[in-house]
Parts: structure tokens; sequence; C-alpha cells
């Protein structure tokens, strides 16, 4: 077994201890008292119920803490005031609050917004929401670049990594060593011993058993800087809050991005479960500042090492060379008051006029998106959903498959990709709108993760994504409503599993 799941199993054993030690001095010395304190317990839950009423969160997962709340109101109300409580989250949002301030604020292209809005007004709205939500501006697209698959990627990235001369900024989900990791480390250690300022984060729990303490030590030892996120030493109330992000961001002038991590089954270098599809794309000029910005607001908020301005101070981008179509990347957050991407899916589809396509590789849908996938297709807009053919996860491919009935009985149709796993998100809205970035259509993308997305307008780029949609989309299954399956027992585990849909 990994040496740092160990390291973080025997740190989480005290923390358990505790509790089992708390409800024994219940039980034991506190005995007298019982009917006081279930009372008072009693009251918390009942408090804690109404403000899950009056809170904006999203319906299925409020139902979900009433549910466990009423039916188990100790545990319930310990539980949801560790996890399902967005003010365990403080300490985060606290940090993420003075790394950004740091930062100058973020300037878009108002020419572009300008012709944006007079094209299509109401498209204009959706992206003036997610720019006041998240303070990430609309930028004219100079160059993107489209990767059906990882390893078409990958080979691009080693290519602008050996020619970074000031800075290689690296944030990832997933870190394991193998050909990919090792490839693109090799590079980052010499530019290091180059001069070239190279910072690397990745999430702590997102890379517990693929990225070790050893591994870490290495990388620092030759110069290149690191920061896990969140760290897991001890059961705590920002334990769900992940950093799900991920960028290769080089010298602040080209930054890729999508669902690729940083190992081998994600360029099909081995086999893990079937074929690996998966998406990203490359980005120059001015929305690179976007990236930057992103990464640098997470590195200076939990780094002890902030990065020079000196540094992030890069040549602005060839404003000659304007290119084609406009974008706004951006980071969501669990600790935005609004759930910007999610919101952002139900605008799209509400605007849909002909076509609404979408890749993910989970599909677990709160009630408000769930209806505007229904909504869409019902008013005739074509909206199709591509989907593993191979799980990897067992128990979350049964609850997506949960999902199927509903939307097959609106007209959406859903595709299972056969050779293997759809790792990939993205959307497609009408031809000349879309997604591409690290959201899936589930609740912990949607409502608990740290994710980035890039939205796009009239980029050939997108093109290029409807060209490998619908070749994908050949390799694929496509369910219907004859080979779902019937039965009482299946409508059954299919509500059961979507009641705890939001715990996946």
């Amino acid at each position: 077994m990994n040496k740092k799941i160990v390291r973080r199993i025997i740190a989480v054993i005290p923390a358990a201890l505790i509790q089992l030690l708390w409800m024994f001095v219940l039980l034991r010395w506190l005995a007298p008292y019982a009917t006081l304190i279930n009372l008072l317990i009693t009251l918390f839950a009942f408090i804690y119920v109404l403000y899950i009423i009056a809170s904006r969160d999203e319906p299925t997962y409020k139902t979900l803490w009433l549910l466990v709340i009423l039916g188990m109101p100790v545990f319930g109300t310990i539980l949801y005031f560790f996890f399902g409580n967005k003010r365990t989250a403080r300490p985060i949002q606290k940090k993420l609050a003075q790394g950004g301030a740091l930062l100058p604020k973020a300037e878009g292209d108002s020419e572009a917004f300008r012709e944006l809005r007079e094209e299509n007004p109401r498209l204009a709205q959706t992206f003036a929401y997610v720019h006041e939500k998240t303070g990430f501006p609309l930028e004219r697209c100079r160059e993107a670049e489209y990767y059906p698959l990882g390893e078409q990627m990958f080979a691009r990235m080693l290519e602008d990594l050996k020619t970074a001369k000031r800075f290689i900024f690296a944030e990832y989900f997933i870190v394991e060593r193998g050909e990919m990791w090792d490839a693109m480390s090799k590079i980052m250690v010499e530019k290091a011993a180059h001069g070239v300022d190279v910072r690397f984060m990745y999430d702590d729990l997102g890379s517990i058993s693929t990225f070790s303490e050893d591994n870490l030590k290495w990388l620092e030892s030759h110069g290149v800087k690191c920061v896990r996120f969140n760290p897991l030493v001890f059961i705590k109330g920002t334990l769900n809050y992940r950093d799900h992000r991920k960028m290769l961001i080089i010298d602040g002038r080209v930054a890729f991005s999508g669902g690729i991590n940083l190992a081998d089954e994600y360029i099909n270098a081995i086999v893990k479960y079937g074929h690996w599809k998966d998406i990203g794309f490359r980005i120059t000029g001015a929305p690179v500042r976007s990236y930057t910005r992103m990464f640098a607001e997470f590195w200076d908020s939990f780094s002890k090492s902030p990065i020079p301005m000196s540094l992030l101070a890069a040549p602005r981008a060839d404003e000659a060379a304007k290119g084609e179509g406009c974008v706004l990347s951006y980071y969501d957050s669990p600790l935005y008051r609004d759930a910007v991407s999610n919101n952002l899916f139900i605008e799209l589809l509400s605007q849909a006029k002909e076509r609404a396509w979408f890749y993910t590789p989970y599909l677990l849908l709160g009630d408000n998106l769930l209806e505007a996938f229904v909504r869409a297709a019902s008013r005739g807009v074509d909206v199709r959903i591509i989907m593993p053919g191979v799980p990897d996860k067992a128990l979350v491919y049964r609850m997506s498959r949960s999902y199927y009935r509903p939307l097959l009985e609106a007209g959406v149709r859903v595709f299972e990709y056969t050779p293997g796993f759809v790792h990939a998100k993205a959307s497609l809205i009408d031809g000349d709108t879309g997604t591409i970035g690290t959201v899936n259509l589930d609740y912990r993308s949607l409502f608990l993760h740290f994710e980035n997305n890039a939205l796009f307008h009239r980029v050939p780029l997108l093109k290029d994504l409807e060209a490998d949609y619908l070749a994908t989309q050949e390799q694929c299954r496509e369910r219907t409503l004859e080979n779902l399956g019937e039965g009482f027992f299946k409508w059954v585990l299919d509500g059961v599993l979507r009641i705890f849909a939001p715990l996946c």
C-alpha cells in the first residue's frame, strides 16, 4: 500500500477514536441527562432543517440532507455540520480571498463584448453572468487547437514545455508516475536547472494513491516548487472540497486544459477501462491571462512562496492577431454563492434552438439541470449525451444510468462509447457556442469541487469538437427505452440511487 495512504489512515484514526470516546462519555456519564441532551440535539436538528429549506442549494441535495437529519437527528446533524454545510469551507475561502487580493484586476476585451451584445443579446447576458460571478473576463480568441485524444495533446504539451523561458505552471487533480509524468517532469526539472520558474500544484486526495511523498521531495530537490492542495491529514469539514482543475501554462503565452490528467491511461499508454476517450485544447494570446491568474490565485493562497508580480507581468498578446470568436475562461468554486457551471448549462440549454450535445463521464443531475435537459428536448431541440460504455466506478455508473429514463422519455438521445471509457467534458450548443473544461455533469463537479471551464463562441475549435463528437457517436451504442429494461425493483433501485447521488 502507498506509504502516503498509510500515513493518512494513521492520521485519521485519532479523529475517529475521539468521536467514539465522546459517544462513550455521552452514554456512560451523561445518561442521567439523556432526555435533556436528546431535546437539545432535536432542537439543533430542527434549526438545521429550517436552514436547509431556506437555503439556495440544489433541491436534490437539500432533500438528501433532510432525509439524513430527520431519520438520524444526532448522527445526521453532526454529518451536516462537518460535510454538508459550506461554512466549514471558511478556512479555504479566507486563504483564497487573501491570495486573490494580491493580483491585479482582470481586464477583458470590451470591444468583443460589445460585438457579442449586438449579435446575440441573450447569449451576452449569459457571458455577463459568468463574468460577474467569477470575475474572469471575455477575450478574443487568437488561436485555439482542439485535441480529440489525450495522446495528441500530450505530444504538443512536450513541444511547448521545451520552449519555456520564463515560467511553467502546472496544476492537476491526478498525477501518477509513468510515461506521461516522467517525460513532463524530466523537462520541468531541466528547465528549473536553467533558471525557469517551475511550479507544480496537485490535489492531495486525488493523487493520494498515485503520487507519494518521495515523488514530491524529488521534484523539490531538483528546483521545482510544489504545493499539495488541501492535504488530508485529519478529518475536517474541508475534506470534500477538492482541486479538480487541470491546466498547464507556459510563459503566459500558451495554456492547455481539458479533462486530461497526468497519468498514462489518459494518453492510452496503458489500458484500464478499454480505450480512454478524452479531449483538451491549447490556447494562445490574451485568453492565457485568465489561466495564469487562476493558477496564481491558488498558488499564492496555499503556498509560502508567492509568485513575483514581475513574473506575472507577461507582455500583452499581439492585439493585431485577434483571430476569430471569443472565449471566457473561468474557474468554478464551491465557495461561490451560485453554482456557476450548473447555472451556465441550464442557461445554454434554455437558449438552444437546434441542438445541444454533451460529453460527460458521469451523469448525476440535480433537479434543475435535469429539467433543463427535459425542457430543451421537449421543445424539439436535438439533445444528445455521450457517456462511457466501460465504467471506471461501477456504483457511479449505475447511478448515472438511473437518470436515463426521464431523459429518454423527453426525447434526449443517450449514447455509450463501446470501445471504453469517456472522460471528456464538453458541450456544443447550436454549433457556435460550447464549453470544454474539467466539469462533469455530476454533483461533485457542479457543487463541491474547484473546476475550470472555457466558454467559447464562434471559435473554429468548435467545428473540430462537432466533427469529433459525430465520429465518436459512430462508435457508440444508443440507449433507448426498449433496451433500458423494465421492472418494479429496477424502478425502486433507481429512485434510491438518485436520492443518494449527491454523495457520489
